[in-house]
């Protein structure tokens, strides 16, 4: 996840001071890409200065002060803690500092695992998708019964179940016009790495770094057990698509430009992405972020992708070309495809 590149600052501050510059200590001076963010030596310095001089501090306060010092905050201002926190943890898995213990234990699991599961209707719901229109779709507020729903529907419905969200996102449940659901959808982080994606934009590690942002990835879609109703899910598909842009930025200050996903080809065809008119771009090599030494077996997905705009590569830092010829974005309109995921 490091990327390394020689930098010389003619001044850089540690602990508050400034150093005057030295040729000598600034031919040494390196910084990596860490979680978005370049991260020099005199960085790492302050980190280690921090632990040293608050003892007493865990790792929620210092990456709270790293976001205070560096002033890393998002499009509305607030600090990137959680960024920061996890930035905190990579440079550890790089033998870069080591961190205090952890002061509480994640209540994660212990909250996955009481999550109820979610009502079903009292019959299924099997129709054309004329009989459900219009659909309404609807952003889930936290500690809403809304939220409620679709954690249960995720933790009991969902193969890959249900986990706390980190960074950015949007949850989305859909209703039918007499108020019944029948799906929820989950935009979040894009993935740090992929070749084919980062082939298909022309992205190389500084645009990547700068743009990652930009991009959403759909990372969990749920049509429930009890819904069958044809051409459904590539229709909610197109209806997320068109506003997903403005929830974005109403939410975070900053828009994307492209939504992407990974689908488990040995468990599912990718109908509906296709249907919804999202670019399959190749596939993932069966390898986990955390798996440098090439040992762990992961399922192979197929990468879609779904341009928002159709100078979508421009918006993220890369000049149309003519290997990478800018294409139109496409206005899903729930075209025709079942719901096979």
């Amino acid at each position: 996840m490091f990327f390394v590149k020689s930098k010389c600052n003619n001044n850089f501050f540690f602990a508050g001071l400034v150093w005057a510059g030295c040729p000598i200590l600034c031919a040494m001076t390196k910084t990596r890409v860490v979680q978005g963010r370049e991260v020099s030596d005199a960085d790492i310095e302050l980190i280690r200065f921090l632990m040293v001089t608050n003892p007493t501090w865990g790792r929620t306060l210092l990456s709270v002060e790293l976001c205070r010092r560096w002033n890393w905050c998002n499009a509305q201002g607030r600090l990137k803690d959680m960024a920061a926190r996890t930035l905190l943890l990579k440079l550890e898995r790089a033998g870069h500092i080591q961190l205090p213990p952890s002061q509480r234990t994640s209540p994660d699991a212990s909250r996955t695992r009481h999550i109820p599961a979610a009502p079903a209707p009292s019959e299924p719901i099997h129709a054309t998708l004329r009989d459900l229109r219009p659909l309404l779709v609807n952003i889930v507020a936290p500690g809403s019964d809304d939220a409620r729903m679709f954690d249960g529907l995720l933790a009991h419905e969902h193969y890959l179940g249900h986990r706390t969200t980190v960074g950015e996102n949007i949850r989305y449940l859909v209703r039918d016009r007499q108020g019944r659901t029948v799906a929820c959808v989950l935009f979040g982080s894009a993935a740090w790495k992929c070749a084919d994606r980062d082939a298909f934009l022309g992205w190389d590690r500084t645009a990547r770094a700068h743009n990652l942002q930009h991009i959403t990835n759909n990372t969990r879609f749920l049509i429930p057990s009890w819904v069958q109703v044809p051409h459904l899910a590539s229709h909610v598909l197109g209806l997320i698509a068109r506003r997903i842009r403005s929830d974005w930025q109403a939410k975070y200050g900053h828009p994307v430009y492209a939504l992407e996903t990974f689908v488990d080809r040995s468990r599912f065809k990718g109908t509906c992405y296709r249907a919804a008119n999202w670019v399959r771009l190749g596939a993932t090599q069966g390898r986990t972020r955390n798996d440098r030494a090439h040992r762990i077996k992961a399922p192979i997905k197929d990468v879609y992708l779904y341009p928002l705009i159709a100078d979508f590569r421009a918006r993220l830092g890369v000049a149309p070309s003519a290997e990478n010829p800018s294409i139109p974005a496409r206005e899903a309109k729930g075209q025709t495809g079942n719901t096979g995921l």
